[in-house]
């Protein structure tokens, strides 16, 4: 559904994203992982158009994105950090959402199941962390989009709520959904992922399942894993799932 050939991108002097190659397959939940910097959140954006790319393209349905904006009308996201605005009330902000894109809406099902009911006339600059996350829960989940990107879901939510969170991404994944997924979140990773893709400088260092990246590193934890990648040697990812090995990293004096 989702094809990325060569991607390049720079912010000044700074190559955030370095000859990038991906397939992301209709159906399914891939986990985008890396450390902070890595290029996760470009890759992102770029598939939504908000980045556009130094070189290479992005193809959604194998039509290329450049400049075109029609297909985002089929993509949900969810931003890491929501910029709401403060003064307005949760239900306004709801209303003022489906205003703007008038198709039939999933509010209600979605503000009882984080339960934002007592929350609707309060002002979004005086809800905590936890609530402003929930409410952008409900507004990335609102329509019925067949592919979801949400970056850093997790961010601030209580037990409860993590818990509701990942019973809807097994729902819509049954549906047949596209779900993307960037976090640090290694529990959540191993509950959900089908897909696991690692970026690092700007470039694959895995690409597949949760079972091949632990074999690959000869790991039965995730997260010792993850460090493999970090510490050892690591792989880099051509388009065809090749693997090439690169280089070894080294941390400390």
């Amino acid at each position: 559904m989702i094809s990325i050939e060569n991607l390049h991108k720079k912010f000044g002097r700074q190559e955030v994203l370095r000859g990038i190659d991906l397939q992301f397959r209709a159906g399914g939940i891939t986990a985008v992982l890396g450390p902070n910097g890595s290029g996760k959140t470009t890759l992102i954006k770029s598939v939504l158009g908000m980045v556009l790319p130094d070189r290479g393209k992005v193809c959604f349905d194998g039509q290329d994105t450049h400049r075109q904006y029609a297909y985002r009308d089929r993509i949900a996201y969810l931003p890491q950090i929501a910029r709401f605005p403060e003064n307005l009330r949760v239900g306004e902000l709801l209303s003022m959402i489906k205003d703007l894109r008038r198709r039939p809406a999933n509010d209600g099902p979605l503000i009882e199941l984080f339960g934002l009911q007592p929350y609707l006339e309060q002002r979004l600059g005086a809800l905590s962390g936890g609530t402003r996350q929930k409410v952008n829960l409900v507004q990335a989940f609102l329509y019925d989009c067949p592919v979801l990107i949400l970056d850093e879901p997790t961010a601030g939510l209580d037990p409860v709520a993590l818990l509701r969170l990942k019973d809807l991404l097994r729902k819509e994944r049954e549906r047949g959904k596209t779900i993307l997924i960037t976090t640090h979140i290694m529990s959540l990773v191993e509950d959900m992922a089908d897909e696991v893709v690692f970026l690092l400088d700007g470039r694959i260092h895995f690409q597949g399942s949760l079972r091949s990246l632990k074999e690959r590193y000869r790991e039965d934890d995730l997260e010792r894993a993850i460090a493999r990648i970090l510490l050892g040697e690591s792989y880099v990812f051509s388009a065809n799932g090749h693997a090439r090995k690169e280089v070894r990293l080294e941390f400390g004096a």
